[in-house]
């Protein structure tokens, strides 16, 4: 279905852990339209378990956009436990205010690219946020998504591969709220 409003007519709702089990599925959808062939690959294929995982986490925060009934995309992730920012090993100095919200996942259905649907989803998630900083990881294959995330105020820190079989990462860090 080809999108029928921009970003800013769309609808963004905000879950909670609570939430999880009404939305699990929609993620998981959204997930696979946005990855398309990539899929196959083992590594995404587990992705189920990340929403999971996540969810699992005390402040895990959720944002969905929909357009009418349809979800046409999402952003999640969920507080790092205090002193144990892992990005911390990918800075010389880190910054004196470094209350963290790990961005874990953003996703948006194919036909919805190229208008604005990933930055209202990261802002909705990240700018009313009590941390100070905003860390994520962006494959390395990926300049230009990792140019996005620049335009936002994110800035490359380190590289780092979380699991065996996942792909080498850029680190990113920003201040929040966005710039």
């Amino acid at each position: 279905m080809e999108p029928s409003l921009s970003a800013v007519d769309l609808d963004v709702r905000h879950y909670t852990h609570d939430g999880l089990p009404e939305i699990r599925q929609t993620l998981i959808d959204i997930h696979a339209d946005a990855q398309g062939e990539a899929m196959q690959d083992d590594f995404k294929k587990r992705f189920p378990w990340f929403v999971d995982h996540w969810g699992s986490r005390e402040g895990y925060s959720c944002v969905i956009a929909y357009d009418g009934d349809e979800a046409v995309g999402f952003a999640y992730g969920a507080p790092a436990v205090e002193g144990r920012e892992w990005w911390r090993e990918c800075v010389d100095e880190a910054p004196a205010k470094s209350r963290t919200f790990s961005y874990s996942e953003l996703a948006v259905r194919q036909n919805w690219r190229k208008k604005g649907v990933a930055d209202l989803l990261s802002r909705a998630l990240l700018n009313d946020r009590d941390e100070d900083l905003a860390v994520l990881l962006v494959d390395v294959t990926h300049p230009k998504v990792q140019e996005l995330y620049e335009s936002w105020g994110f800035r490359k820190v380190g590289e780092r591969q979380p699991f065996p079989d996942s792909p080498l990462y850029a680190v990113m860090l920003a201040e929040l709220p966005l710039t």
